[in-house]
């Protein structure tokens, strides 16, 4: 279990520092939540003279649409300025990543439950390990050390599963109202 929470709390970690970037990128560090809206619409707005930006919302995955304006017949498409390019990239590792964070925590849910719903059957298996009283005394201690961990992991990959569910919600939003 401390496996798939490691990797759950790296993926969130991950979709964290790439909005981080994204904010960086374009000066939308007003404040310190990971909100995406004022960021997408100072992209728009910034590049809205040669680009139809967006954000396109397809399942769990979501990314940052560049369409260039006026190429219809025009075949030299210009490279995308290096920040738009980087802010894509930025987009989609942090969908990869919010993707990833909720896969976990539905792993680290069931895992937890069970072993929640385990412990008695784990306290009397600890009882019964050994007739020394100090060494009972140290599974039991373990055991419910273990325990408090096990609810803290739960705990916090709830968290994290939370804040990347809101940022599916956010981008979803944001992909109907920047249509």
């Amino acid at each position: 279990m401390a496996e798939t929470f490691n990797k759950q709390h790296e993926h969130y970690e991950t979709m964290v520092r790439h909005i981080k970037n994204v904010r960086q990128i374009y000066g939308c560090n007003n404040n310190n939540s990971l909100g995406l809206a004022e960021c997408v619409k100072k992209i728009r707005e910034e590049h809205e003279a040669h680009y139809r930006v967006s954000l396109k919302l397809i399942g769990y995955d979501f990314s940052l649409s560049v369409v260039p304006l006026g190429s219809a017949g025009d075949n030299t498409e210009e490279p995308l300025p290096p920040h738009l390019k980087l802010a894509q990239g930025e987009f989609k590792d942090a969908s990869d990543s919010a993707k990833a964070t909720i896969s976990k925590g539905t792993t680290i849910q069931e895992l937890t439950g069970w072993l929640l719903r385990s412990t008695d059957q784990m306290a009397k298996q600890v009882t019964g390990a050994t007739a020394n009283y100090q060494e009972q005394r140290r599974l039991t201690d373990n055991l419910e050390k273990n325990i408090k961990e096990v609810k803290r992991a739960r705990d916090l990959s709830q968290r994290y599963r939370q804040r990347a569910r809101e940022v599916h919600s956010e981008v979803a939003e944001i992909a109907k109202t920047f249509q």
